[in-house]
């Protein structure tokens, strides 16, 4: 009988000093920042870590895809009709960027790479080839134009070339020679104005690299993981605003660093964007079983002026805004007049969405987006999709222009994708796993000890009740 009470009085003060403990470590978040610092320790990017070896060579496949808008009513635009444009594609190409060149600096606190890229097309990915003909605007032709309208001399020039050998502002091309470059024969006749004869949304683009970068390594401040902080010896410190073109790394360039919460902002560095961009939290989501945060770009990202001071670099000349939903890069495309922004003019003013018939804004397949798991940082998934557009308007020097519609035309969208592959989700599951379990240790610890005072309070009852049953008599009276 003694025996019996000790253990439950055992029990009981066990339940009290495993509560006091769980509450205690709970509290103090010991196992937590346990995981966190250990996270914090492997995060650097130096020879032999996994960590440097991803971010040399992403193991996730990335891909690129492009949709063309094909105009069906060439004839009608010109006479100031709307346009009408039917989406083809997708083209899809993998894209290749191990970074190159490595050297680490200032006792390893920052690491030198270039980063080329290279597309390789993929057929079976693809809907159409490289051979397809898409009919959209010249934009060599419209470059010039708008480039030369205030000089009388060269627009007579311009004029009379398009004239003599039946150059318009729309034409066909080859879908691979549009993206990846062709002899321009407005250019070729211009070439004493202009610094090439060639032109391509991506020329030059292939099998190449876009400057000099220089990495925070993370060794001395883990919230800089891999973060940008020299492209081409310019600081980035202020490329969010920034009014000048700055080219910067793509899906997986962004600037991410492990313990992620959901009131923090992702900065993303886009090169087709000339800029850099910001995604907020969304929502909870999984990735090939791995937990994640989702991030997307705000819609004041695009707003204009009146709402996103910070765009005042995209109104060019200055006070010259478009409107919501566009930026325009202009500055950095050589002076060509080229306005960025998302798929199908999504989260853009109404105004572009009518301007053009074929035009269908949908959340789904035309917002960027960024899935990271929230205890690491690493990317599960990305999607950065922006469409490039051209500016036509009325210009007194050239008679194509005199009856044409003040627009934003749609040329085509990308979409870069990345998505985690199959093994790199294995071991994340696991070590997701494993910190979720240590992380838990103080509640387990709290729950043993509520079983344990929940058997104490058992065992005290019925010890009681017997003492009980013996005080009353064995007969009535």
């Amino acid at each position: 009988m003694l025996l019996r009470s000790c253990c439950v009085y055992g029990a009981g003060i066990l339940c009290v000093l495993l509560l006091i403990a769980g509450i205690a470590m709970a509290l103090a978040q010991v196992f937590q920042k346990l995981i966190n610092n250990t996270i914090k320790e492997q995060v650097v990017l130096e020879n032999g870590t996994e960590a440097f070896s991803v971010w040399r060579d992403p193991p996730p496949p990335v891909y690129m895809q492009f949709y063309f808008f094909n105009l069906t009513n060439p004839a009608e635009v010109l006479e100031g009709d709307k346009p009408f444009v039917l989406q083809i594609g997708p083209y899809t190409y993998r894209e290749y960027r191990p970074k190159e060149e490595v050297k680490f600096m200032d006792n390893g606190t920052r690491v030198a790479a270039v980063n080329p890229k290279t597309y390789v097309f993929e057929p079976n990915m693809s809907r159409g080839s490289e051979e397809d003909i898409v009919r959209t605007v010249d934009i060599p032709v419209v470059t010039a134009m708008e480039k030369f309208k205030d000089t009388l001399l060269v627009s007579r020039i311009i004029s009379d070339v398009m004239k003599a050998k039946g150059i318009g502002m729309f034409r066909t091309f080859r879908v691979g020679d549009l993206l990846w470059g062709y002899e321009d024969p407005l250019l070729k006749e211009l070439k004493q104005f202009v610094s090439d004869d060639h032109f391509g949304l991506f020329f030059k683009k292939n099998s190449t690299d876009d400057g000099d970068y220089i990495f925070f390594t993370g060794k001395q401040n883990y919230q800089d993981f891999a973060r940008i902080d020299e492209w081409n010896g310019q600081s980035t410190l202020n490329w969010w605003s920034t009014k000048e073109c700055n080219m910067i790394n793509g899906t997986d360039g962004a600037s991410f660093h492990p313990i992620i919460t959901k009131t923090e902002k992702l900065y993303i560095f886009s090169s087709d964007l000339c800029r850099s961009i910001y995604a907020q939290y969304e929502s909870d989501v999984s990735v090939r079983g791995v937990p994640g945060f989702r991030f997307v770009p705000p819609s004041e990202v695009f707003a204009n002026l009146t709402i996103n001071p910070d765009n005042a670099g995209f109104c060019v000349p200055a006070g010259n805004c478009l409107g919501s939903g566009l930026l325009n890069a202009s500055v950095c495309k050589e002076g060509a007049p080229i306005i960025m922004s998302s798929p199908h003019f999504y989260q853009a003013d109404n105004k572009f969405v009518q301007d053009v018939l074929g035009m269908n804004p949908n959340k789904e397949e035309h917002e960027t987006v960024i899935d990271v798991n929230p205890l690491t940082g690493l990317l599960l998934r990305g999607a950065k999709r922006v469409q490039v557009n051209v500016y036509l308007h009325q210009i007194p020097a050239f008679s194509q222009t005199e009856k044409i519609q003040t627009l934003v035309f749609p040329v085509m969208y990308l979409n870069e994708s990345i998505v985690i592959d199959e093994e790199s989700a294995k071991k994340l599951y696991a070590v997701v796993t494993k910190a979720n379990v240590i992380v838990n240790i103080p509640f387990i610890v709290i729950s043993v000890g509520i079983l344990l005072g929940v058997i104490f309070i058992v065992f005290m009852c019925r010890q009681q009740t017997p003492a009980s049953s013996e005080q009353q008599p064995l007969l009535s009276s």
